[in-house]
């Protein structure tokens, strides 16, 4: 980092615009920093309302694939779970037929706008086609304690909910109440981990079954398996949102680890991406990494006025790498 000139990284960097086929996060487009490095591609994409000081992980791992190269994979393929948006339930089995092969369902819930009732819907839409599937869902820290009983108890069995409270506090008091109620679900942890000063803190807790990580917020591939192998409970790896660029280092993260299905089939979410998409197999991903097609990443490009913000948000970022480096 000490001999990376700003300028230099600049030169490098590609901002794109990936139109969604769904609304996903309140995104209808997604936009990213894409770098090509001398060891490959990184990507820079962390959501628009992180600040400089939150993206300065995001950058971190753009800068680990870009600059030092991701770990070769240990595995030639990986699980992946599908992902439900919060569509009407009558557009589940469209979403999921970009799945096959899944035997993990992941429904997104609790999204701003959205129903009780709706939410409900969606998930039962799922059970319906997928009578055998692995039901997880994720509230992104969206419910109060109450409202998550609420939904857990309606739509259980679940593999587990994911961050449907915003504290870890919270989250414990969801587990204790499904341990005492007897409902057959576990409590994964997002945010609590991924957006935490100590993402450790939380394994004393006993707040939480599993965890959920992602490489780009957690700084790199590398620093992902180090707090995983400090983590005692099951972790699963999924995408924010990423391009096949980030992607590339989800999958290699996922395959240095026990196999869990992964959240990391959103790419067919994208109505076109940087790169040809990864056939997906068996409810399988091949972990070998891809390239940006030149063309599609030119035809791609962030509107003017997008490049420019970009453009300041990374030289932010940027400045406050530094400054959590040499703390």
């Amino acid at each position: 980092m000490a001999r990376l000139d700003f300028d230099e990284l600049l030169d490098r960097a590609h901002v794109v615009a990936l139109p969604m086929r769904v609304r996903f996060r309140g995104i209808e487009t997604r936009e990213a920093v894409l770098i090509d490095g001398p060891a490959g591609w990184g990507e820079f994409a962390p959501f628009v309302e992180y600040s400089p000081e939150e993206a300065a992980w995001w950058l971190a791992s753009a800068l680990e694939a870009a600059y030092v190269g991701l770990p070769a994979p240990a595995r030639d393929y990986v699980e992946i779970n599908a992902t439900v948006p919060a569509v009407p339930a009558e557009d589940v089995a469209g979403v999921l037929a970009r799945f096959p092969g899944c035997r993990t369902v992941k429904v997104k819930v609790a999204e701003p706008g959205q129903t009780f009732a709706q939410d409900v819907a969606r998930v039962a839409a799922v059970r319906a086609l997928l009578p055998e599937a692995k039901i997880r869902i994720d509230g992104n820290r969206n419910l109060s304690v109450a409202a998550a009983q609420a939904l857990i108890r309606a739509v259980a069995p679940l593999d587990y909910a994911e961050q449907p409270v915003a504290g870890v506090e919270e989250l414990g008091q969801v587990r204790a109440w499904l341990g005492a109620t007897g409902i057959a679900a576990r409590v994964a942890a997002d945010e609590s981990i991924r957006r935490a000063e100590d993402p450790l803190a939380i394994a004393a807790t006993g707040a939480v079954d599993a965890a959920v990580l992602k490489v780009a917020p957690l700084g790199g591939v590398r620093r992902l398996l180090a707090l995983a192998e400090r983590l005692p409970f099951e972790i699963t790896v999924a995408s924010a949102l990423d391009t096949a660029v980030g992607m590339s280092a989800g999958l290699v993260a996922a395959s240095h680890l026990p196999p869990v299905a992964c959240g990391l089939g959103t790419g067919g979410l994208f109505v076109e991406d940087v790169a040809r998409p990864r056939r997906l197999v068996g409810g399988r991903l091949s972990t070998a990494p891809v390239t940006p097609d030149p063309a599609r990443v030119a035809g791609l490009a962030a509107p003017y006025a997008r490049q420019n913000w970009w453009v300041e948000h990374l030289r932010q970022s940027y400045q406050a790498l530094r400054l959590r480096l040499q703390a």
